[in-house]
């Protein structure tokens, strides 16, 4: 045990009693390398946040920019700054018109607390619905919506009037009505392994929030930004939002999140009350540079059809194993079943003694989970490939 890693473990607020205690030094691309100087290849990407590498240079050269003309200068909504125009003029150009209207927070917890506060406000209704297998943060508001009970009854009592439907169920729909405020979905599953819905099922669901009134509410933080293998995972079935939230990528690495609507619908924050809706540092220009940056990297380098293709010869060389039981794969979002917890931590740490990050799910402990930065190189896809396999075949 280093000096470093004691004052971590010491003072440093924990999260679990098993942290990879990685001394960092620097990352560059998608390596993460240590103050020994051993490299990691990063096939997390800091859990879906790092989907253009680390230290992008269009991130990095955004960052300097802002760095020469000013850091915060007023709570959010109320100065005009060149940041938080750009980045909005971006990410309108990569949205539905009818979603013309961008709330910026510091984190995609805090976009979903935002998201099922308007619900309500706009409908004045109080039910929230969401889906089993559902993650959407930790907050109070995003726990409550999030379905593994494990993590929640410590913390209970969470928000009163949520309901929890079965996921991908078309029959179950009937259960949202005219006394739902907003209904909210991962487009894609993340922590319950990877699980995409039907298209007939948003479909259905797109059809029901609109039929009964409930705003429709897509959490994309961690599917959004490319990593479903479109830069949103909506754009694949069809269907728009009423809300969207997004988080991890859209940063480029840097802490931000985002409330996406129809501007009429976020009006609604302004009066009765008014501030109904106000954070500090949301809309930070540093930040907001860097995303600007970032959602312009993945409108100009990457290759969605390459990708797809790196990605798919990948998840199949992999699932080929005969210790892999099943796998699921939408874009660059990864998860590998094995057939215990125990399988998956040895994986998990033979590669991180070989040089790569792996990492686990929070609600489905059979599977080790991936989610690489999605211009990683062939030869990395490779060396990926050779790592996992070699540790499966110690298991």
């Amino acid at each position: 045990m280093t000096k470093q890693s004691q004052f971590f473990l010491d003072h440093l607020g924990q999260t679990s009693p098993f942290p990879f205690l990685i001394e960092v030094d620097r990352a560059e691309g998608a390596y993460i390398y240590d103050k020994n100087g051993k490299a990691y290849l990063d096939m997390i990407a800091g859990v879906a946040v790092n989907n253009i590498g680390h230290r992008h240079p269009k991130v990095v050269a955004a960052l300097s920019a802002q760095l020469e003309k000013h850091l915060h200068v007023m709570v959010y909504g109320e100065f005009i700054q060149d940041a938080q125009q750009n980045l909005v003029r971006q990410l309108l150009s990569v949205l539905p018109a009818s979603l013309d209207g961008v709330y910026v927070v510091n984190s995609g917890t805090e976009a979903i607390e935002a998201a099922l506060k308007l619900a309500k406000r706009a409908t004045g209704r109080t039910e929230l619905v969401a889906f089993k297998g559902s993650y959407h943060g930790s907050t109070h508001g995003a726990m409550s919506v999030s379905a593994n009970e494990v993590k929640k009854i410590a913390f209970r009592p969470l928000l009163p009037d949520v309901r929890f439907l079965t996921h991908n169920d078309c029959a179950a729909l009937d259960q949202i009505t005219t006394r739902t405020a907003g209904v909210i979905i991962e487009t894609i599953q993340g922590d319950a392994g990877v699980r995409r819905p039907s298209a007939a099922f948003m479909h259905a669901l797109r059809a029901r929030c609109t039929e009964v009134g409930a705003l429709l509410i897509f959490d994309e933080i961690q599917c959004g930004m490319g990593r479903a293998g479109s830069m949103f995972a909506f754009h694949q079935f069809d269907v728009v939002p009423d809300l969207l939230t997004l988080g991890k990528a859209l940063g480029g690495g840097m802490p931000i999140g985002a409330l996406v609507a129809a501007q009429q619908h976020l009006q609604l924050f302004t009066h009765a009350p008014m501030l109904g809706h106000i954070t500090t540092f949301g809309g930070h220009p540093m930040v907001c540079a860097a995303a600007a940056a970032t959602i312009e990297v993945l409108r100009s380098e990457i290759d969605w059809d390459v990708l797809e293709q790196r990605a798919a010869a990948f998840a199949a060389h992999i699932a080929a194993h005969p210790a892999v039981c099943a796998h699921r794969r939408v874009g660059a979002m990864f998860a590998f079943d094995l057939t215990s917890a125990a399988e998956v931590e040895k994986v998990v740490k033979y590669c991180l003694e070989n040089g790569m990050l792996t990492f686990w799910f929070l609600s489905h402990p059979y599977s080790f989970r991936l989610s690489p930065p999605l211009n990683l190189s062939q030869e990395d896809w490779n060396l990926a490939a050779k790592v996992i396999i070699s540790a499966l075949d110690r298991l």
